[in-house]
């Protein structure tokens, strides 16, 4: 039983005074009074509980933006984007302007059932981070898989440390080495060059455990950037971009099914689209990874590079020329049909190539090696 009827009836039978029954049991003698003229009004349904909520509420919110707050999680959640009270409440700003707070959409969603509060939940003030201090001091990049509609994928990621910016996702059948100096020479031609690179142990990153160098390891030294590496089975180093292919999974997961690697790299440029100029991140005190990005002085690569070299052996091909691989792309060195199947020695010290015989030395071709062209013909340098 409530208490109201007890207290009714201990004051109208026992004759009891509203004083000593409110002091014995708690209660305010005013709620008590007010009990008793219920009762006399209306009788036992007078002691029936009632809403305390006001009649009026000026400062609660319009039940359209309830409604435009519920749509707009939605539709986030129909493309695979992050749709909580804290990105809701950035979309809302960006169309009105002044909005209610985070806390109060939270109290929408929560009342519509959308949200479940989860009081056990580690803060995330608990956790121990690390960033690096300014945008290019260190980037990560991981590998991820994915299926398509008839094959499989492997998807590889570079991501700014600092700012979470997607530098660059891109699809392949099969992730080699090889690609993924391509794709780090692509973001580095967009974005500048990083201090230093950190990924995990796979083959495709590094060869060490072979005692050797893959395409990545190569260029970073010769760029003199600092290469990390995660330690073994510990993917905890490179959480940025596994958190960043959590995200990006569960967009595609809300696409429709790509039938081809084309189709797949077209959802991967969408999601990065949005992701660095459209998504408040969290960790970044609700900006994008854009404007961090962009807020900031670019960090450099601490020594000079190092000059690279290298001693190659070929042969003088049929159409006499020479190939030789400079950051990750493939050149054509021209020696004259003279030279056709000649042994011959490059001498490699960075773009500075000599090629020399292999009986006596003799020097054929001395030349810097242009970047921007494929075939480097005998006018370049010395051609002997």
């Amino acid at each position: 039983m409530d208490i109201g009827p007890y207290l009714v009836e201990a004051h109208l039978r026992e004759g009891r005074t509203v004083a000593e029954l409110a002091a014995a049991h708690g209660v305010h003698r005013s709620w008590l009074y007010k009990l008793l003229a219920r009762y006399r009004a209306e009788g036992e349904a007078g002691l029936t509980l009632r809403s305390r909520r006001p009649r009026r509420s000026p400062g609660a919110m319009a039940p359209d933006l309830e409604d435009q707050i519920v749509a707009l999680r939605t539709n986030l959640l129909a493309q695979g984007f992050d749709a909580g009270a804290v990105t809701i409440h950035w979309h809302l700003a960006r169309q009105h302007g002044a909005v209610p707070s985070v806390s109060s959409v939270w109290r929408v969603l929560r009342r519509r059932g959308l949200v479940t509060p989860q009081p056990r939940k580690r803060p995330r003030s608990s956790f121990i981070r690390f960033e690096a201090a300014l945008p290019n001091e260190c980037w990560q990049s991981d590998m991820t898989h994915w299926t398509l509609a008839s094959a499989g994928a492997e998807i590889v990621n570079f991501i700014d440390d600092h700012s979470r910016l997607c530098l660059r996702s891109v699809a392949l059948p099969v992730a080699t080495a090889i690609d993924v100096g391509r794709i780090f020479q692509q973001a580095r031609a967009a974005y500048g060059t990083p201090a230093a690179v950190l990924t995990d142990n796979g083959a495709i990153y590094t060869a060490g455990p072979r005692g050797g160098k893959v395409v990545l390891e190569t260029e970073l030294e010769r760029l003199g950037i600092r290469s990390k590496h995660s330690r073994p089975y510990h993917p905890q180093t490179c959480g940025k971009v596994e958190r960043f292919h959590q995200t990006q999974k569960k967009y595609l997961a809300k696409q429709p099914a790509a039938r081809s690697l084309e189709a797949l790299q077209a959802q991967l440029d969408r999601f990065a689209a949005y992701y660095n100029t459209e998504r408040p991140h969290r960790a970044l005190g609700r900006q994008t990874p854009q404007e961090v990005y962009d807020a900031k002085l670019k960090a450099r690569p601490d020594a000079a590079p190092a000059t690279h070299f290298r001693v190659r052996y070929d042969k003088v091909d049929h159409h006499g020329s020479l190939t030789l691989r400079y950051d990750s792309k493939l050149h054509h060195i021209g020696m004259g049909a003279r030279h056709r199947g000649r042994p011959v020695v490059m001498l490699i010290a960075d773009r500075d190539i000599r090629v020399v015989t292999v009986e006596d030395g003799e020097l054929l071709r001395h030349l810097t090696l242009d970047p921007n062209r494929d075939y480097q013909p005998q006018t370049l340098g010395l051609a002997v």
